[in-house]
């Protein structure tokens, strides 16, 4: 087959759909199939075809229409986010746009921001991007359960592209990031963007409450801050946190990384002694860094799914507590602290669990699933 990928955001942006699309791209050329990528200006690749567009404009429409026809493509999956395509309504009209199939992954079915009061328009113009695209894969239980009424549905979840590193190589790479005074604190790690949706309001607060009773706690912010397509809504909010961390005096108990290569993440995730990923809307398969945390094995503190997961256990994989409870986040890292030989059943059951996330079997789904519309 030849199969066309298009994504809001791909490398070197920064961005877990544009990660997500560059190792499904890499694993379904392994499996002998002809990829083109479609992505912003500025995205590159060494080892893959990958064309790029100023804009998601209406201009963008005939552009991808000329692109699928170039390459005599046979599908065309989009990897469609909300926030990738600038917010743009002309994406969702695409699958009527192109000579091929289109088949839509929805890594999220939050609605976009299309204009003041848009109102119920912003839920219709996502459904019908659903409604018209010939095939859906969704990465999650909770979206694919929004779109039941709809035929042609498979859940495919994401995979991740940080790769493991054993835990003796990241005393190096963590060294920098803590002060030898505190070589012996407790170290939460937060992967990800920041966002409201993260919970870490409640972590931090959690962090706050337990140093003050005397525990010795840090905290590792891993990665990048910010999207390049965050929203204004994400940046204020971002603002509002760090004053909020100046206010509780935290300053010196947390550390924000940056932007990092993916090993010298993989080597941050095995150095700390707990991930904490508190989302507000409970623990999904949607969310790269929690596969992300799963895929390295490490001990994982997360808030309780909204729909069930059949493959998330409490205590044997993950910690789960209840969505926006600074009081639940408090007990729980106190209690792991504590029992360090719970932390290590933690990692071993993650270890386990991504099995779940393994990019062949994610590929092969997803070819599976093209081929039948062709």
């Amino acid at each position: 087959m030849k199969i066309g990928l298009i994504s809001g955001e791909f490398p070197p942006m920064p961005g877990g759909v544009g990660d997500f699309t560059r190792s499904l791209a890499e694993r379904i050329r392994d499996h002998g199939h002809q990829v083109h990528i479609l992505s912003r200006r500025g995205s590159t690749s060494e080892t893959l075809n990958v064309s790029t567009l100023s804009g998601w404009g209406l201009g963008s429409l005939p552009a991808i229409r000329s692109w699928a026809r170039q390459h005599s493509l046979d599908i065309v999956n989009l990897q469609y986010q909300t926030a990738a395509y600038g917010m743009s309504p002309f994406i969702h009209f695409l699958p009527a746009a192109i000579d091929a199939p289109l088949i839509t992954t929805f890594h999220d079915l939050r609605y976009p921001y299309l204009f003041p009061k848009a109102g119920r328009l912003r839920d219709w113009i996502v459904m019908r991007l659903a409604r018209s695209s010939a095939g859906i894969i969704t990465s999650n239980q909770e979206d694919d359960l929004r779109l039941k009424r709809l035929p042609n549905r498979r859940i495919i979840p994401i995979g991740s592209s940080i790769p493991r590193a054993n835990r003796g190589d990241s005393v190096a790479v963590t060294a920098p990031w803590r002060a030898p005074a505190d070589a012996n604190s407790f170290l939460l790690g937060h992967f990800g963007f920041v966002n409201a949706v993260k919970g870490i309001d409640y972590l931090i607060e959690a962090l706050a409450n337990l140093r003050s009773a005397g525990h010795d706690l840090r905290l590792l912010f891993i990665g990048g801050e910010r999207n390049t397509v965050d929203t204004d809504e994400d940046a204020a909010y971002l603002t509002k946190l760090e004053d909020h961390i100046r206010q509780l005096g935290l300053a010196d108990a947390i550390t924000w990384t940056g932007y990092l290569p993916e090993r010298e993440v993989a080597a941050c995730f095995s150095a700390v002694d707990l991930m904490a990923l508190p989302f507000a809307d409970g623990a999904s398969y949607r969310r790269s860094s929690l596969m992300a945390a799963i895929h390295c094995g490490c001990a994982i503190l997360t808030t309780e799914p909204v729909v069930n997961v059949d493959s998330f256990e409490h205590g044997a994989n993950l910690w789960l507590v209840p969505p926006r409870s600074a009081d639940a986040i408090e007990g729980a890292i106190l209690h792991l602290m504590s029992d360090r030989e719970h932390l290590k059943r933690l990692r071993t059951g993650a270890a386990k669990l991504r099995a779940h996330f393994d990019w062949d079997v994610i590929a092969r789904e997803t070819i599976a699933f093209c081929q039948t519309f062709i």
